[in-house]
C-alpha cells in the first residue's frame, strides 16, 4: 500500500501517570499499578507493531483490522497483562469461560464456565453505550481509547494515533442491564446493554480519564 510510507508513522499517545484515580475502588487485590503497566504494556506493542509495519510499506494494525476485531485484540492483551501484572488475579482457562479474570487458585484448574467472582473485561472505541452477550452480575472494567479504522485512509482521514480515554470499573447488577433478545427468524445477535444505572456506577469509580477527554460525549473516532 504505497500511501503507508507517505504518510508519517504517529506514535501512540503515552498512558498519563496523573491522569488516573488513585481513590478508585479495586476488587481481588488488583490496584491502579497493574492497570497502568498493562496500559503501558499495549502503548508500547501497538508502537513496536506499527513501527515495523511501516517500515514495511504497510498500513498500521488498527487501520487494517475491522474495529470489533482491533477492539477485540485491546481487550485481550488487556486481560492477559492484567493477568501478567497481578498476582491475585489469573486468566479465566475455560474457553470463552465468564469472567475473564478470576481469583488465581479459587477455582479448580484457574477455569470457571460462569461466575460472578471475578472481573470481565471490554475494550470499546466509545465512550458509553456498552454491550455484552447478556446481563451479567458481576465486577466489569472498561477500557475506552481512540484509534484509527479502515475507513480512514479511504476517506482522506490523517491517522488518528492510538490513545486510551479512559478506564472505570465497578460491579453491576442484573438491573444495571437491559437485555435485546432475538424475534422470530431474526438472526440478530443476542445483546445487554449497560443501563445508565450501571453507567453511573462505572463513571463513579473512575480509574484513569485522560486530561483531554470531553466528559459525557461520544468518542468522535468510534
Amino acid at each position: 500500500m504505497g500511501s503507508a510510507r507517505r504518510r508519517a508513522c504517529v506514535p501512540p499517545v503515552a498512558v498519563r501517570a496523573e491522569c488516573f484515580n488513585r481513590e478508585c475502588e479495586l476488587p481481588y487485590g488488583l490496584n491502579v499499578d497493574h492497570i497502568r503497566a498493562a496500559m503501558d504494556d499495549f502503548v508500547g506493542f501497538i508502537h513496536l507493531v506499527d513501527s515495523r509495519l511501516h517500515r514495511s510499506d504497510m498500513a498500521p494494525l488498527e487501520s487494517m483490522l475491522m474495529p470489533a476485531n482491533f477492539s477485540s485484540v485491546v481487550g485481550e492483551f488487556a486481560i492477559a497483562r492484567l493477568d501478567a501484572h497481578c498476582p491475585t488475579l489469573t486468566k479465566n482457562r475455560y474457553h470463552n469461560g465468564h469472567p475473564d479474570l478470576i481469583p488465581a487458585g479459587q477455582f479448580p484448574g484457574d477455569a470457571a464456565q460462569h461466575s460472578s467472582v471475578g472481573v470481565e473485561v471490554k475494550a470499546s472505541r466509545y465512550l458509553s453505550g456498552w454491550q455484552g452477550h447478556s446481563p451479567e452480575e458481576t465486577w466489569l472494567m472498561v477500557f475506552a481509547f481512540q484509534s484509527g479504522r479502515p475507513a480512514d485512509r479511504y476517506e482522506g482521514i490523517a491517522h488518528v494515533p492510538f490513545r486510551f480515554l479512559k478506564v472505570v470499573g465497578a460491579r453491576l447488577t442484573r438491573d444495571d442491564w437491559s437485555f435485546s433478545g432475538r424475534k422470530g427468524e431474526s438472526r440478530r445477535t443476542i445483546t445487554a446493554s449497560v443501563t445508565a444505572s450501571g453507567y453511573a456506577k462505572l463513571e463513579a469509580n473512575w480509574v484513569y480519564r485522560d486530561a483531554d477527554l470531553p466528559c459525557g460525549k461520544a468518542n468522535p473516532q468510534g
